[in-house]
């Protein structure tokens, strides 16, 4: 790693000097040799099992529910409707998060109940739970069941849903309006452009995605009758959000009657952040029958009932004076909130966009008039890049059609643009603060790493074989978000064991290792001897979940300041066991000594002569960072079938001190291949008549091995001065810059032929359409 601040700079960190090493991930040889511990994997025996009657209808209305016949079939427990939930006082699963308009007033946010009473908005919403003890005993009851619908007209697009006369999805939201939202100086905005001497424009619909996690969802709640309690074990990306909401809000039941565990999680994301009907109702089930009740989620419940993202159509446009330096960008936008207003989803087309929207460039003015819509689609939420990926597009297209446009060099147009070094902290044109960075470090190392001088000679070879080769950038960040709701607890036992509790959770980002080696580092002992724990709000007080790439930053720090409190109290009872003072004793390397002596005693030896000894400490930082990369790609297009190939990916990033590098490049791969699919092959698209065209993996296309090239990458980073560490969140990071990528290198090797735009993602199809029509109108121009 290449470390971009002087020596004096550097000092300001509390960097580890155990951090950085390549260790492999300590979870792996339990998960490689079935020793996973997933939901639905758990033994409950005696277990009930539950069933979700959804709807099959993008709007209707709800008549009647007959449920006579399936509650005789056998092995039949209960069916419970919404006039049972609502009997009991089930109440709304709210939004944490809000956002205002110009005149203050919050977003529109109608009820949403784990049922609803009259009115079903979106191909399957929850109608009925069917109770069985077998999981073939529930489907034979919820085939059995009559709902009565009265199919309403629906609308899918959030640009269609705010038209005059849309169907209306929501009585309290005229004209099905979530929220007219805007940021930035309109009219320094508006006055950039009237004095431009060239407005590059660009139009984009981005396309709805899945998350896609291997695990779905599922939730076992077990009823201990003698405590009055109630235990949830579901995947998660925090169990603390989910214990407030579920009992606060929805549930509306003391918050010592539950406790909510999340064991091994199989990929997140965002979406497994929200709480969702389906746990509320288990709970509801376990606590009426007062028996264990489980449901594991199948696959096409998992497209149609988990929350979507992106969905988004925007034009945009950029403005730059005579000499190529941008002057202002303007965006006009709506988003699709699909149903109902999800758990952070208000924030994440709005703000996530802006934190991100002038990218790297020394942009002086901006504006977002962003309007977010209903529709009859699954509700929209996080998933990663949470409203980034989209932005990015918008902005890295821009910039290449104002080279194209104004006949400057890509790159060129880039470097000229780039923050200065010596302009951080910088605050953009939308308010937001850049911790660090070398930009233009960045675009020499990716220009390195991609072989830059032998691109022609590439592109030359590309062409005698038949083949489209283009090259594109992309720069692109993100801003690390999420909660600092943390309270880390380390342990030193008796026994030698260390123990850490965080808030935070895991869902395959190497938690265990990464933690363990702050732990270690913090105390100067092997790596072996540290224990992470987390995800049971029983045995950990408070925590803000994993979201927005701060893990590392929340409970890496607290962590550090909790090890910290630990050798504090340890120095003392060191003290006595040297027969010297405290002021005399110092710690290091796994031990306390007496200073200028060789007079010593273990960590682990001090611990047990106290009986353990124990350290908390709250998140004191700020969770905010701002990673930033430089990708490259170049691509091969077939102009006889339309297919992409992806020959190479490089990228150049800064992503502040290093925990571990094996662990960086998997999440700088897993979020480059999430935004190659997001460019090339998924596509979330429903019909006009509200029904989902990719509710299996047979009609979701999601990105194999083959189609991904070799990734490469090169670290050149400036530590964050936000946090003691000086980390920087990285796993949004990848995903964000991914898209805007390819979409450049696509375009950028069929500019040739005439062609300017290709809608996301780039399928055979659409690309081969594209070049199509653009030889039909070169024939037709001559």
């Amino acid at each position: 790693m290449v470390n971009l601040l002087s020596g004096d700079d550097a000092m300001a960190y509390d960097v580890l000097p155990g951090l950085g090493q390549p260790l492999r991930r300590l979870e792996d040889p339990r998960l490689l040799t079935g020793g996973g511990r997933f939901t639905q994997s758990i033994a409950a025996p005696g277990a009930l099992h539950a069933i979700f009657l959804r709807s099959p209808h993008a709007h209707a209305r709800i008549r009647s529910i007959g449920t006579e016949a399936a509650r005789a079939l056998p092995g039949v427990r209960a069916i419970f409707t919404a006039s049972d939930t609502v009997a009991a006082g089930l109440g709304h699963n709210p939004s944490i998060v809000e956002i205002k308009d110009a005149h203050g007033r919050r977003h529109v946010e109608p009820p949403r109940l784990p049922m609803s009473p009259d009115r079903v908005r979106h191909v399957g919403e929850i109608v009925a739970m069917i109770v069985a003890d077998s999981p073939d005993q529930a489907r034979d009851a919820a085939e059995a069941i009559e709902v009565d619908y009265e199919p309403l007209a629906s609308v899918t697009t959030g640009d269609a849903a705010l038209q005059p006369g849309a169907p209306l999805l929501h009585d309290e939201a005229p004209g099905n309006l979530v929220c007219d939202w805007s940021k930035g100086d309109l009219a320094a905005t508006d006055a950039a452009f009237a004095r431009a001497a060239h407005v590059a424009r660009v139009r984009f619909r981005g396309p709805r995605i899945l998350a896609g996690y291997m695990e779905t969802r599922a939730a076992l709640a077990e009823w201990d009758e003698a405590a009055q309690r109630l235990t949830l074990t579901t995947p998660s990306q925090g169990v603390h959000v989910l214990h407030r909401l579920l009992c606060d809000r929805i549930l509306n039941i003391p918050r010592e009657r539950l406790r909510v565990v999340t064991e091994d999680v199989g990929g997140g994301f965002g979406p497994k952040l929200p709480p969702y009907p389906e746990q509320s109702l288990v709970c509801f089930a376990a606590m009426r029958l007062k028996r264990a009740v489980r449901w594991t989620q199948e696959r096409t419940e998992h497209h149609l009932a988990d929350t979507h993202a992106r969905d988004l159509v925007a034009e945009a446009s950029l403005a730059l004076d005579a000499t190529g330096r941008f002057l202002a960008l303007r965006i006009d936008a709506v988003a699709n909130f699909g149903a109902y207003v999800s758990t952070v989803n208000p924030t994440i087309p709005t703000a996530g966009m802006a934190k991100v929207l002038t990218c790297l460039y020394d942009i002086p003015a901006a504006h977002i008039a962003m309007r977010c819509a209903f529709s009859n689609t699954a509700p929209v939420d996080a998933v990663r890049g949470a409203g980034k990926p989209e932005a990015l597009v918008l902005v890295e297209r821009l910039v290449d059609v104002a080279a194209r446009e104004t006949g400057r060099d890509p790159v060129a147009l880039r470097r000229l643009n780039l923050i200065r070094r010596d302009a951080f902290p910088y605050k953009t044109a939308l308010g937001y603060t850049y911790d660090s960075g070398d930009y233009a470090a960045l675009m020499d190392a990716v220009l390195r790493e991609g072989d830059d001088a032998g691109y022609a000679a590439r592109r030359a070879a590309s062409a005698a074989r038949g083949l489209r080769r283009g090259r594109g950038f992309a720069c692109h960040l993100h801003g690390s978000g999420g909660w600092g709701d943390e309270t880390s607890i380390v342990t030193v036992a008796a026994d030698g064991v260390i123990e850490a509790r965080t808030g935070t959770q895991s869902q395959g980002q190497g938690h265990a290792t990464a933690y363990a080696q702050v732990v270690a580092a913090a105390f100067g002992v092997d790596v072996t001897r540290v224990r992470i724990v987390q995800g049971d709000s029983g045995r950990i007080p408070r925590g803000g979940g994993t979201g927005g790439s701060s893990s590392t930053i929340v409970s890496g720090t607290t962590m550090k300041r909790a090890v910290d409190v630990v050798i504090a109290k340890g120095r003392d009872q060191a003290a006595d066991m040297l027969e010297a003072a405290a002021l005399d004793v110092e710690y290091r390397d796994g031990g306390f000594a007496v200073v200028g002596t060789d007079r010593r005693v273990s960590l682990f030896d001090v611990a047990a002569r106290a009986g353990g000894l124990e350290g908390r400490a709250d998140f004191a930082d700020t969770v905010e960072t701002w990673p930033t990369g430089i990708a490259l790609c170049e691509v091969e297009v077939d102009p006889e079938t339309g297919t992409v190939r992806l020959d190479r990916f490089v990228a150049a990033v800064d992503v502040g001190t290093v925990v571990n590098p094996l662990l960086l490049a998997g999440q700088l791969h897993g979020g480059y291949a999430a935004g190659i699919g997001q460019a090339l092959l998924e596509d979330a698209r429903y019909d006009e008549e509200g029904q989902l065209l990719a509710a299996t993996l047979m009609d979701y296309a999601m990105p194999r091995a083959a189609d991904l090239p070799m990734f490469a990458h090169v670290v050149a980073s400036t530590p964050s001065p936000n946090n003691i560490l000086g980390i920087k969140g990285v796993g949004e990071l990848p995903t964000n810059g991914a898209a805007a990528t390819i979409a450049n290198a696509v375009i950028d090797a069929l500019a040739a032929d005439g062609v300017a735009h290709v809608e996301l993602p780039m399928t055979p199809n659409r690309v081969w359409t594209a070049l199509a029509a653009a030889r039909a109108s070169a024939k037709a121009a001559r």
